[in-house]
């Protein structure tokens, strides 16, 4: 009889072991040997998406092997065989530019706007499905120039076409740091709803999208530098416009009609064209950046990632008290399959600042966005501040 049970303890720990298998993919340019940031990959065995950051590295958990897909879009796609790579838990993948240069103006018998507005609908058409969607979430805020709290979590995103609602289940989440009782309530925490809604609908463009646009915005269009299947849209405010200050970036598929990315800035001189204000309570710009990233897999078409930088400064008594938002966003998960809940579990705030911690695993290590060293440090800082 013990030996029966010292067998299945053996068993069980071995079972365990291979469960919980740790693996790091580092994501590299073959030429340069330069980290590649933002660059997509997929366990394809268990469909797990991973976004690859400043240093090039992601981590996952994996059961025995799992060939992998690599892309990014200056970079040939390549998929790798699991057996190729080497026999350790750490591998490097290289991946090739493409070195089109393609770089010269589009003509086109439409106007830019035009062409916007068809990308738009045609876009927003292909996104408004039916569908799940599972995202990490995480978010750095500074307050006069120090790292003063940090929150993220694993959410699930549920979103029915026939009433165009979204639902929202947080399975877990951690916050760390202190924020001051008198900073302004919209900077602490994006809306997660609000965040979905603005990329599925592509809020951002309405500005563009308006029949006022040309007289306020310069468009062109040109083929993409290092990939010959898409173009970019760039539009700048013009410099007569007093009210148009965001930059737009928009890469696309031509054949498709399927926006890939876009990024919206401010520049400095932009940021000068605004009327400073001096009351108690208001707020002035010192920064504005979006960048979100679209997946087309031939069949799903989805939001990828996001990055978002805000920051303002806060007219006080004393002196102005400046503050930044840095919020990151990353699909690990998507299918069309509902998921089933209570209506207790749905998370009905609008953003995760102060929920209640809930940790049941380190959820951020293996969902989709690994830290950098930098950030697990300052992560780790904060939660020592508790």
């Amino acid at each position: 009889m013990k030996k029966l049970i010292l067998l299945f303890v053996v068993l069980y720990n071995i079972n365990s072991y291979a469960q919980n298998q740790e693996y790091s993919i580092i994501v590299k340019d073959i030429e340069t040997l330069e980290p590649i940031e933002n660059a997509t990959v997929i366990i394809m065995k268990t469909q797990q998406i991973l976004l690859s950051n400043g240093e090039g590295k992601v981590t996952f958990m994996l059961t025995g092997g799992s060939n992998v897909q690599v892309s990014e879009t200056n970079y040939e796609d390549l998929t790798v065989r699991w057996t190729s790579l080497n026999g350790d838990q750490k591998f490097v993948i290289y991946l090739k530019s493409k070195n089109n240069k393609l770089d010269e103006v589009v003509l086109s018998k439409e106007a830019p706007d035009k062409i916007l507005q068809k990308l738009v609908n045609n876009s927003t058409k292909k996104i408004s499905v039916s569908h799940r969607q599972k995202v990490y979430v995480r978010e750095f805020f500074m307050l006069d120039n120090q790292y003063s709290y940090y929150n993220d979590g694993l959410i699930n995103f549920q979103f029915d076409k026939s009433n165009n609602a979204t639902t929202l289940l947080v399975e877990q989440n951690r916050s760390y740091g202190l924020l001051e009782t008198d900073i302004s309530a919209d900077l602490r925490g994006y809306n997660l709803n609000d965040i979905m809604e603005n990329y599925s609908n592509f809020k951002y463009f309405d500005p563009l999208l308006d029949s006022k646009s040309k007289k306020e915005y310069d468009f062109t269009i040109k083929g993409h530098s290092t990939n010959k299947d898409y173009y970019v849209m760039s539009v700048a405010p013009l410099d007569k416009s007093k009210d148009a200050i965001d930059n737009f970036e928009i890469i696309y598929d031509p054949l498709l009609k399927l926006i890939v990315e876009f990024t919206i800035s401010v520049t400095p001189s932009n940021l000068d064209k605004i009327e400073e204000k001096t009351k108690e309570g208001e707020k002035n710009m010192t920064k504005s950046f979006v960048k979100v990233n679209y997946r087309w897999d031939g069949t799903d078409y989805y939001v990828l990632n996001s990055n978002e930088e805000i920051g303002y400064s806060i007219i006080q008594k004393e002196k102005a008290k400046n503050i930044q938002v840095r919020n990151s966003f990353v699909t690990t998960g998507f299918n069309k399959q509902n998921f089933t809940y209570s209506e207790s579990d749905v998370f009905k705030e609008k953003s995760l600042f102060n929920k209640k911690n809930k940790i049941l695993t380190n959820y951020w290590d293996i969902s989709g966005f690994t830290a950098t060293d930098e950030e697990k440090a300052i992560i780790a800082s904060l939660e020592f501040k508790l």
